[in-house]
């Protein structure tokens, strides 16, 4: 007979605490085995979050949220902390519309302290927070939870250099499993492995265990500082974390409920701020988790016996990049690549496996790359810096100050542009215009379809100076690129159709909106024409201002937020020339848009055809009033 399930009774950390302790390991393979049942099903960070059960289970055993505070680096290993905070019933509904966020949301629970979905940010809002508690004389735990990837941003070492002047207590776990999504590269990563390879923690890490077992209070620290002093001579490569302030311990086992438990007991003692370095083994339970890390950092549904998921019919736009650069990189010896921890992400893979000395994994070092992709133009190289737009944000002083002030020929491909659906706001990629628009210099575009990619592409392999495409997540419509891309007219658009009443210039997956529009208003009478934008800027004014002053409304069509986007370039530009026919916008709202579908969020904020169509037709009567008032042309 099986043993009562002890998961479905965990409704807060409180349960955790009342488990008997020999029962917690069983809890441990209850947390996978509903990760792996219910991320088959809903995708997510399923890799991540196999390899901080223990860990996370060990946290609510000795800490007490909401009092105390957990900050998780990224969040995206967060899911074992809401199985155990009263999520565990909703679970199911995890990136699902209206469900469980895939990271942590202040908005969601009590027990999440700090939202994020970016990596490096956790120990600056840890020290704050310490920082903030000990001005008001609280007496709470602040613990950060960060991968060692998150040791290679460098926002991360900006908060380590202020931790020792700004607060006597903070706990920093540092979970090490050789990965961020992609394996770990530089010399951090190198760092963190010489102090796991040193022969002499063989023997003290079996000591540690003995350690936190029969020591404690008072007696623990003056024999804390009597090892340290020895260890601090014989392993000098903790010693980094020392100089910086922290008193460091490890490595040890994160995957050893016990030894972590009186570890973290030991800790929360300690008036001083401590690092713990654990290590951990990514997607540990699930073989297939274990085979390809990578994979498993986030993924869709997937078969749960073989781990496979179903393959797409039609490459992605990411794809298609890294074998297009490849090939055009076969015969220029200019073209480099950079990433930042993404090489399969944003297709640089592909790249990488034909030209491996010129394809770079920075790390997740988003400005680095972009000084470094700098760096690399002023030498005569013709660098692809490939970031997903929302991460890209994090770039945005070196796309200006040091990219376009020097006018370089850096090439930005921003991936994931427009919605990133079940990944939710601190994914979507939804202001890339708005920052790029006002940077001097620098040319700005997004293809219709993959043909028109390859040749955006080939257009930017052959201009010089700073230039940007965005493009978005997935498949396009299936357009398939050809034998050779052409160079595009920068600046110019391209008219798909005709018409006299309404003119709707749509910008890259928006177009095949726009056509179905103009469907939908030929049939009521209303002569359409649709306008493949191509460019963001410079914008083809010609042909904006000629339909503007032919016809009697203008949509514009974007997937990125209104306020200063594309459409706002274009009332823009019309108020400008004194050009008042109406101008109607679709796009995403002044608001961060929630996780779902793409279908249902567009149907939801009204990026669909139909209220493209209610749009124009609503403006109509008003743009005839207006007529007698429009310049001739």
């Amino acid at each position: 007979m099986n043993p009562r399930p002890l998961l479905p009774h965990i409704q807060s950390p409180a349960d955790v605490k009342a488990l008997d302790e020999k029962t917690l390991p069983v809890l441990a393979g209850e947390v996978r085995q509903e990760l792996i049942r219910v991320l088959s099903q809903t995708g997510g960070h399923l890799g991540p979050n196999l390899g901080v059960v223990e860990l996370t289970i060990a946290l609510h055993r000795v800490f007490n949220t909401p009092k105390d505070k957990f900050v998780f680096d990224v969040s995206h290993q967060g899911y074992v902390h809401k199985l155990l905070t009263g999520r565990a019933g909703r679970f199911p509904t995890i990136r699902q519309y209206e469900g469980l966020n895939g990271f942590l949301l202040r908005t969601e629970s009590e027990h999440d302290c700090y939202g994020a979905g970016h990596a490096g940010t956790a120990l600056s809002a840890a020290l704050g927070m310490a920082a903030a508690r000990d001005m008001l004389g609280g007496k709470e735990h602040v613990v950060c939870v960060a991968g060692d990837a998150a040791f290679t941003c460098g926002v991360s070492f900006e908060a380590l250099n202020n931790v020792s002047t700004t607060t006597k207590k903070l706990i920093v776990v540092l979970n090490d499993n050789e990965w961020s999504i992609a394996k770990n590269v530089g010399a951090v990563a190198e760092y963190l492995n010489r102090i796991v390879a040193n022969p002499a923690y063989a023997h003290l890490h079996e000591k540690a265990a003995r350690f936190v077992e029969w020591v404690g209070g008072k007696t623990a620290r003056k024999l804390a500082g009597k090892v340290e002093a020895g260890v601090k001579n014989l392993l000098a490569p903790s010693v980094i974390f020392e100089d910086l302030g922290f008193r460091y311990y490890g490595p040890i086992d994160g995957h050893d409920l016990p030894l972590l438990i009186k570890t973290f007991e030991f800790l929360k003692t300690q008036e001083e701020p401590v690092i713990l370095h654990i290590l951990t083994k990514k997607g540990k339970g699930y073989a297939p988790a274990l085979e390809k890390p990578d994979k498993f950092h986030g993924l869709g549904k997937f078969h749960l016996d073989t781990g496979d998921t179903v393959p797409g019919n039609t490459p992605t736009y990411s794809e298609l990049l890294g074998k297009t650069l490849a090939d055009f990189a076969d015969h220029n010896n200019k073209i480099v690549t950079i990433t930042a921890a993404m090489p399969t992400g944003t297709g640089l893979i592909n790249f990488a496996k034909r030209h491996p000395d010129r394809c770079f994994d920075v790390g997740i070092a988003e400005g680095h790359a972009a000084l470094f992709a700098a760096g690399l133009a002023v030498q005569g190289m013709k660098p692809f810096l490939a970031i997903y737009s929302t991460f890209m944000q994090r770039a945005y002083d070196m796309i200006i100050h040091d990219i376009a002030l020097q006018n370089l020929n850096v090439a930005l491909c921003m991936d994931r542009a427009g919605l990133s659906g079940d990944d939710g706001p601190t994914h979507h990629g939804l202001f890339d215009i708005g920052y790029l628009r006002p940077v001097p210099g620098i040319v700005h575009m997004q293809p219709k379809d993959e043909e028109e990619f390859a040749d955006m592409l080939w257009t930017m392999a052959n201009h010089d100076g700073p230039i940007a495409i965005r493009y978005p997540r997935g498949a396009g419509t299936g357009a398939k690129p050809k034998a050779k891309p052409k160079l595009l007219e920068i600046g110019k658009s391209e008219v798909l159709r005709h018409g006299s009443r309404a003119a709707i210039i749509a910008l890259g997956n928006m177009v095949e909106v726009a056509l179905a529009a103009a469907d939908i208003l030929e049939k009521q009478g209303v002569s359409t024409a649709v306008i493949n934008a191509r460019w963001i800027k410079p914008l083809d004014t010609a042909t904006i201002e000629f339909f503007a002053r032919g016809c009697d409304v203008v949509c514009t069509m974007e997937d990125h937020v209104l306020p200063n986007g594309f459409g706002c370039s274009v009332m823009e530009h019309l108020a400008d020339a004194r050009i008042t026919t109406p101008v109607v916008r679709i796009g995403w709202p002044d608001a961060f848009i929630e996780h779902g579908t793409i279908p249902l969020l567009r149907q939801k904020h009204g990026l669909t055809a139909a209220a493209a169509v209610e749009k124009i037709l609503s403006a109509l009567p008003a743009a005839k009033a207006l007529a007698s008032a429009k310049p001739a042309a």
